[in-house]
């Protein structure tokens, strides 16, 4: 196995369009584990630790463009406000030690269905930047996972960040694992609302072949909530509608039976996170809401 070290970004395109085959690894937190247990003997590894700008977010007006490798320490420390829904799921990522060297990058790279961050970025509407020698690109988040750890990544492509809208709403994020720390998501579920658009989205971890959006369950409760005027009333949201939001949520999901937990098992704690972030979501709108016209 040869270890390739660029010294810049554009080193490193010129790595990868060498050598296409090659591993990249910034954190190593999910690599590393593979070759470990030689699940994976790459013929090069391309680290990028010694690349600046991969550690480094910016905050616009709008949007956060969050480079590839920035902690998930940096993301709970400095962008709970931008990225709530991110920052509650980076808290859920294995140990401090793992938090202060993992990134977002890795966890797009991998594509593990059961990566942490992956439910978060759905939810938000996030795009990734990747990008070679022959140019860069941004992919809609919804259009990276092509399969079981598979992305729409080109050979010779690298990420180098992921631009993620700033929250206009309340976010949460919720994981069911086999214990409190340590632990590979049994299933994880990301929701965030859109008050601006007045939408709603979703995203499943470990509970498919890849993460995936509970796009019928999200269609329904856009209806639910525009037909009632929920945006515009603040109402509590009936326990009917929680309850489909739920039902149709657990049902976008095709798990399996693993070791970690049953198909079924997973379907039925999905609709239990759904009901449940549902309720806090909009419990916080609901109290920014009385709060913006108490003030007015």
């Amino acid at each position: 196995m040869d270890f390739l070290r660029p010294a810049s970004w554009q080193e490193a395109l010129a790595a990868k369009a060498e050598h296409p085959t090659a591993v990249p690894i910034a954190g190593g937190t999910d690599v590393m584990v593979e070759i470990n247990f030689d699940h994976r003997r790459p013929e090069y590894l391309l680290d990028l630790g010694r690349i600046g700008d991969l550690y480094e977010w910016e905050a616009g007006e709008d949007t956060v463009r969050l480079g590839a490798s920035v902690p998930y320490t940096q993301i709970m420390e400095n962008l709970r406000s931008e990225l709530p829904g991110l920052a509650l799921a980076s808290h859920t990522v294995a140990s401090p030690q793992i938090r202060n060297r993992g990134g977002v990058g890795g966890n797009l790279g991998t594509a593990s269905p059961a990566g942490d961050a992956h439910p978060a970025l759905l939810a938000a509407g996030a795009e990734v930047e990747v990008e070679s020698v022959r140019g860069s690109r941004r992919i809609p988040i919804d259009d990276f996972y092509t399969g079981v750890k598979r992305n729409a990544l080109a050979a010779d492509e690298l990420i180098r960040a992921v631009h993620i809208n700033k929250a206009d709403g309340p976010q949460q994020y919720s994981k069911v694992g086999t214990r409190n720390a340590m632990v590979i998501a049994v299933c994880a579920f990301g929701l965030a609302l859109h008050p601006e658009t007045r939408t709603v989205r979703t995203g499943i971890g470990s509970a498919a072949p890849t993460p995936v959006r509970a796009r019928t369950a999200e269609e329904f409760l856009n209806a639910a909530l525009d037909e009632g005027g929920f945006w515009d009333n603040g109402k509590i949201i009936t326990p009917s509608v929680a309850k489909q939001f739920a039902d149709l949520c657990a049902a976008a999901c095709n798990p399996i039976d693993d070791v970690r937990g049953t198909a079924s098992y997973r379907r039925h704690a999905v609709g239990v996170m759904a009901r449940r972030t549902l309720t806090w979501t909009w419990e916080s709108y609901r109290g920014a809401r009385r709060t913006t016209e108490g003030a007015a």
